[in-house]
């Protein structure tokens, strides 16, 4: 079965894939395009996932798009807030119609000679396979297997006579009153999981192999709030987003200039607000800030339940399971009635769809990153990956400005294809990205390679990238455009530059 064509289509209804029509809509509004979701709902990450506690680790005027302000005085917003967010933002522009739900994309197929990605998807409900063809693939799906986590082979697992839970499949109407819950991880989800159990568990455990460094972040901004009784709210929205803007990338680059010292004033705030009875061995993490993302904590509130004692942290290796809980490799034994295995994302690009491009198939591995965006030798294709040491809408917004200014440039120039050749000898691989998350870690030798300089080179800075993306010219002599047939460089579509 085949759909009508589109000049773009976008895959995932998510955060970023609403954005990114919105984007659309509003600077190339002649385009035709379409959305293709996989789920059934609007929302993405925060329609699928709906633990307890489940709330966004970036402020919301950064999380939140350049083009609506947030106006919950919550900007620690907790999941529905974001989902609704992101569903009034689709109704406000009318991109239902334009979504196709329940078709999750299996294989992307490029042809030069007609200028046209074909793609095919299975329609979830019926299981037939729909094709659908547009000029433009806008990947807006994220990075993670959404079908399942990454859980770690525990020993004995079969032999708990209590309930193992991952928070990505968080049964709807479970019970934990009064029950003893350990949770094990020690990222976002389990700091959040900690204290949004505590009030009705009897206890809740966060077992971790290794701690991870833990900030408190106010939950509210009352400076914003104060400042709506004078200010219209665009521009309480902007003065907030610049600010945190500002205030995020000054705690990065003093992190990775002054290691020592901000670990320092990290432990130290930790201290502050746990007491002096917590072991503070459980907040010291092996590495340095900002080599893996810090854990916020909304108002400090899993500090206060562990100074509370309903909580509290245990920081040892799992020897097995057990049936009344978890034997651990020191000799002890946490019992526990439910564990939750907060053990973190099976990354995947692109939802795990197959590319090939005129015949052949592409090997991720074996491309470049162009821009945080695009991929060497793939034409007219995108992909949205937001910052791992800021908010990932910051980027999102910034690659959907920037697909848009290339479809301009296209129809300027008359050309129907853009493609980045990597040809500069002098461009040394690198990391795709340079995080020590495990996550990370354990899909490096499926991600694409990162370069060692601009345009290859991932910037995890929004000021640079908003010279890059938003202000750069597009013909920068490492783009490729063509009108059909296998791409090459026009000449006519030198000197042709769009305005940002």
């Amino acid at each position: 079965m085949r759909s009508a064509h589109v000049d773009v289509l976008i895959v995932g209804a998510g955060l970023s894939g609403i954005g990114a029509a919105r984007h659309l809509q509003d600077k190339c509004p002649d385009k035709t395009f379409a959305i293709v979701e996989g789920r059934d709902a609007i929302g993405g990450t925060w329609d699928l996932f709906r633990y307890p506690g489940i709330r966004s680790d970036s402020d919301m005027y950064t999380l939140g798009y350049n083009f609506k302000p947030w106006t919950d005085s919550q900007v620690i917003a907790d999941g529905g807030r974001i989902r609704d967010y992101i569903r009034e933002t689709a109704d406000e522009a009318g991109l239902q119609k334009h979504i196709r739900f329940g078709h999750k994309v299996v294989k992307a197929t490029w042809s030069s000679e007609d200028a046209i990605w074909t793609l095919e998807t299975c329609h979830k409900a019926s299981g037939e396979t729909v094709t659908m063809t547009c000029g433009w693939l806008m990947m807006c799906s994220g990075y993670y297997n959404y079908e399942q986590g990454f859980t770690p082979e525990f020993k004995d697992r079969d032999s708990f006579q209590g309930q193992v839970i991952h928070p990505q499949f968080w049964p709807e109407n479970l019970d934990y009153t009064g029950k003893r819950v350990v949770v094990i991880g020690s990222g976002a989800t389990a700091v959040t999981l900690v204290p949004s159990m505590t009030g009705k568990a009897q206890h809740v455990t966060m077992l971790q192999r290794s701690p991870s460094y833990v900030i408190a972040v106010p939950k509210r901004d009352a400076l914003s709030d104060f400042l709506r009784k004078f200010l219209p709210e665009m521009l309480v929205y902007r003065l907030g987003r610049t600010r945190n803007i500002l205030l995020t990338a000054t705690m990065y680059r003093l992190s990775k200039t002054f290691p020592m010292a901000i670990r320092k004033m990290l432990m130290s705030q930790v201290r502050a607000k746990v007491g002096k009875d917590v072991d503070m061995k459980h907040f010291d993490p092996k590495y340095m800030p900002w080599d893996q993302r810090l854990c916020a904590v909304p108002s400090g509130d899993m500090f206060r339940e562990l100074k509370a004692g309903r909580a509290s942290v245990v920081t040892d290796h799992i020897d097995s399971f057990t049936p009344k809980g978890i034997k651990l490799k020191s000799g002890a034994e946490l019992p526990a009635d439910i564990i939750v295995t907060a053990t973190g994302l099976d990354l995947q690009l692109f939802g795990g769809m197959a590319v090939v491009v005129d015949g052949k198939a592409v090997q991720m591995t074996e491309t470049m990153n162009y821009k945080g965006m695009m991929f060497s030798d793939l034409p007219n294709f995108s992909n949205t990956l937001g910052y791992t040491n800021a908010s990932w809408t910051l980027k999102a917004d910034l690659i959907a400005e920037y697909v848009c200014r290339m479809l301009k440039h296209m129809d300027v120039t008359g050309t129907r294809i853009a493609v980045p050749r990597q040809r500069d000898p002098s461009v040394e691989a690198a990391p795709f990205l340079d995080m020590t998350s495990g996550y990370f870690q354990r899909a490096a030798d499926r991600l694409p390679k990162g370069g060692s300089k601009a345009p290859w080179k991932l910037f995890q800075n929004y000021v640079l990238d908003m010279n890059l993306l938003r202000r750069g010219d597009v013909v920068d002599g490492v783009m490729e455009f063509a009108k059909a047939g296998k791409p090459q460089a026009q000449t006519q579509a030198e000197g042709h530059k769009v305005a940002a």
